[in-house]
């Protein structure tokens, strides 16, 4: 399909890439003068309806989802039996070439990955796309390390149906969750299980399960407990290890619940590598048992054998023993209680009957609210506080109370200082605004207090009028009244170019002409009656006419002569040792109508494209002598007749 035109707008360049389903290609829109990819249905499936109802919600559900960890859909269509996808067109690899090309990456990285892949599915989640085939092999990964996830093949609105059928599962057998190998409910649940096997084999090199088949790989998958990855690599923190571990486990309900939850704990283990994320509860942990009474007659059975294996003076001895030793226990837990009581009660007896001591209030102000809170609780006084804005004190530093420094007041009770306490600046967040229209994001931004400053710019993968990126940057920070730059697209930059005169020129001299003026040569016409040293006598665009670069200009030759005919005429090379690499090639014929010598052909050849064929012209009912010339010494002489 590689030179196809698709929609009169998509030119195949080469193909990229393929899967069980499509074909990948990487094309050129003539329309945006940019590159995209172009996902095509393998031509086996256009007349198996499951398979095009796949291909249509793979359209449907890619093109509602705009995150930029989520390859873009730009347009869809199909042409006669070719349906296909048009996307962004992402310069990388996949993530499965990066991991075979460095081997296991550092936990660190690894998370890094895994976190954007998180990302791009919570976001679908959140659109009710379940995607059901994550793996490396649909997640590319761009030169700038920023991963974004494709193939939506098989994802399914959770609105719909999302069982999967027995005998027709869908996904890829190494990344399945149990449920897609039993042929169960797949959920939200499903993606984390696969994005865990995912990051066990970045943090590993290896697959935690594998098989002489795909059933077997599968029964795994529902049977067998994995290795922990820090056994395979012991570099891995436990905090990582934990996280790995919840995400796989079988039973849905023990997995992360979603995607923001496991997102954030990938965010605190960058922090906290070795803390404890393996919050999976289970009432497994704490079983219950059935715990069997003491009846009567054991009681009675005890009581009879004490009364007739016991002796009776050894009874009393130990009766004694033990009166003398609860009163010596009772004595030392008197005394203790006492100095407990002296301790605590103390101060108390002495507020009785001296009252409590004032407090004398100091000046707090600049002073931490909290640390300035903890100091006056040791004293019994409470605190209240009053939040505000503030542009110049930093946040929690104390501006005013409502007590005066030197103020007596007395502890307990209804003993409290009110304080007003800086909120710091009132900041704005910058959302993010990418792949938004300008105008709605200049609305927003002044509705929050910021001025929007639009700055054009022109970008070939963000359609004219809509946001290229903001500065601030997404999530920072600033005061209100900050300006704001606004980056729109301009789309892509359209570059042009002055058609040249391809009047009298040869069809080969004008391809010549339009490729150093960055044109293509178009439709030939007459098209079943061109030669090459016919001559060009219109041309469409005319000769000055601007023009964009790649635009191709159509030629027509000049009409054919029914007085003449051409015979093709073949020169081989006899003697090829004679000669050099290359060698000079001339045609001169004379026709008998006009007796006049003209040379048609002259070009330099490599020995290798011999034998060669000439068109020769010969007049009607006429000849033409031709003689063909090689290194400017004559090889050979013939006539041509009609």
């Amino acid at each position: 399909m590689v030179g196809q035109i698709l929609g009169n707008r998509y030119e195949l360049i080469e193909k990229i890439g393929g899967g069980g389903m499509a074909l990948v290609y990487k094309a050129k829109c003539r329309l945006l003068n940019r590159f995209v990819a172009i996902k095509v249905l393998r031509t086996e499936f256009i007349n198996d309806e499951e398979f095009l109802k796949r291909f249509r919600i793979e359209a449907q559900a890619a093109a509602s989802l705009s995150h930029p960890n989520i390859v873009s859909i730009y347009d869809v269509g199909h042409e006669g039996d070719i349906h296909y996808i048009v996307m962004e067109y992402v310069n990388g690899m996949t993530l499965k070439d990066y991991l075979e090309q460095k081997g296991p990456l550092d936990w660190r990285e690894a998370v890094n990955i895994v976190s954007q892949i998180a990302m791009a599915i919570e976001h679908a989640h959140k659109n009710h796309i379940v995607h059901r085939d994550i793996k490396p092999h649909n997640i590319l990964f761009t030169k700038e390390g920023i991963v974004k996830v494709t193939d939506f093949g098989i994802a399914r609105a959770v609105s719909s149906s999302t069982i999967t059928m027995a005998g027709n599962t869908i996904g890829s057998v190494h990344y399945f969750s149990p449920e897609q190998a039993r042929g169960g409910f797949t959920d939200e649940k499903s993606d984390l299980y696969s994005l865990g096997i995912v990051l066990y084999e970045l943090l590993t090199g290896k697959l935690p399960f594998d098989g002489d088949s795909p059933v077997a790989v599968a029964l795994k998958h529902i049977q067998d407990d994995p290795e922990e990855p820090v056994k395979i690599n012991p570099t891995i923190p436990k905090g990582v290890n934990s996280i790995v571990m919840r995400t796989i486990q079988k039973d849905q309900s023990m997995r992360y619940q979603s995607a923001t939850e496991l997102l954030k704990d990938l965010n605190k283990v960058l922090k906290e590598p070795y803390g404890d994320f393996n919050k999976v509860e289970s009432v497994k942990d704490s079983p219950t048992v059935r715990i069997p009474s003491i009846g009567k007659d054991k009681l009675t059975v005890n009581k009879d054998i004490s009364e007739n294996t016991g002796d009776k003076n050894v009874k009393k001895k130990n009766e004694k023993m033990t009166t003398i030793l609860a009163v010596v226990t009772s004595i030392i837990i008197i005394v203790i209680i006492g100095a407990f009581a002296v301790k605590a009660l103390g101060p108390m007896v002495s507020s009785l009957v001296n009252g409590p001591k004032d407090f004398i209030v100091q000046d707090y102000t600049n002073q931490n609210f909290y640390e300035v809170k903890g100091r006056l609780s040791e004293y019994g006084i409470d605190v209240v506080e009053n939040r505000k804005h503030h542009d110049d004190i930093p946040k929690d530093i104390i501006i005013d109370q409502d007590k005066a420094e030197g103020e007596r007041i007395k502890p307990g009770g209804y003993a409290k200082i009110v304080f007003q306490v800086s909120d710091g600046p009132l900041l704005v967040k910058i959302k993010d605004y990418r792949r938004k229209e300008y105008r709605e994001v200049q609305t927003e931004l002044e509705q929050l207090g910021l001025k929007a400053e639009l700055v054009d710019e022109y970008n070939d993968g963000i359609a004219k009028g809509y946001v290229i990126k903001t500065e601030p940057d997404i999530n920072e920070e600033v005061k209100p009244g900050t300006v704001v730059k606004v980056y729109r697209s301009l789309g892509p930059k359209i570059v042009t170019s002055l058609v040249p005169n391809l009047i009298g020129k040869t069809q080969r001299e004008a391809l010549n002409l339009l490729t150093g003026v960055k044109l293509t040569l178009g439709d030939i016409y007459p098209e079943d009656k061109t030669y090459a040293i016919d001559k060009i006598i219109k041309q469409e665009p005319e000769a000055g006419t601007e023009v964009e670069e790649g635009t191709p200009v159509k030629i027509f030759l000049e009409d054919y002569n029914p007085d003449e005919k051409k015979v093709n005429s073949t020169i081989q090379l006899e003697n090829p040792d004679n000669y050099g690499d290359t060698i000079k090639v001339i045609v001169n014929i004379t026709r008998s109508d006009t007796n006049r010598t003209e040379t048609i052909y002259s070009e330099t050849r490599k020995k290798s494209d011999f034998p060669i064929t000439v068109p020769i012209p010969v007049p009607n009912g006429g000849s033409t002598l031709v003689r063909v010339y090689l290194d400017s010494a004559l090889y050979k002489e013939f006539t041509e007749n009609f």
